[in-house]
């Protein structure tokens, strides 16, 4: 499939893109890759998306293990190339286990998690799912992580959405350094 929002050449950008591109390259980033690169077209979004992807990604109080999960859960949902080639090695750095990688790649649950990524998945599966959680899920949820835990695990989990479907939208290719493609799952 043909990338629909390739890299932009500075020549090509206007100031306000430059100038948007120029900001992310001088922060944590280092430059404009991924849904960045599909966000330059709207450089002011992309401003505005990027403290909150910073925020969930570096700064929250979920812990990077689990962080790592719940991004690899958003690029199975949405079989998202870029983010599940990116998030991969981390989520493995991380700490997540090679066959709770596996069992994501392939749509099924983990079987052997530990009690803070099961209570993470379980809010997390069921809210992609069904688009709500039950009394029960919340609970343990709560329980595990918190009220500021439980909101910051579904900013992640809605980031991360948006993020997948703009490079889905985009057909932004995963990096050439990639390891196998995720599969696609019947629907």
């Amino acid at each position: 499939m043909t990338d629909r929002l390739p890299p932009m050449r500075p020549e090509e950008m206007t100031e306000a893109q430059r100038a948007a591109a120029d900001e992310l390259a001088a922060g944590r980033r280092g430059g404009v890759r991924g849904p960045f690169v599909a966000l330059l077209r709207s450089p002011e979004l992309m401003r505005r998306l990027r403290p909150v992807g910073d925020y969930v990604r570096f700064e929250t109080v979920i812990e990077a293990r689990i962080g790592e999960l719940l991004v690899l859960l958003v690029a199975r949902e949405w079989t998202q190339q870029y983010e599940w080639a990116v998030h991969h090695p981390l989520a493995l750095q991380a700490g997540l286990a090679r066959e709770t990688l596996a069992a994501l790649a392939d749509g099924r649950r983990p079987p052997a998690m530990s009690d803070d990524e099961e209570a993470a998945y379980e809010l997390a599966a069921e809210l992609l799912r069904t688009r709500g959680v039950s009394d029960e899920t919340y609970r343990r949820a709560l329980a595990r992580f918190g009220e500021q835990g439980v909101v910051e695990i579904v900013g992640i989990l809605g980031y991360f959405t948006a993020m997948s479907m703009i490079l889905n939208v985009a057909r932004t290719p995963p990096p050439a350094a990639a390891a196998v493609p995720l599969p696609a799952l019947p629907r």
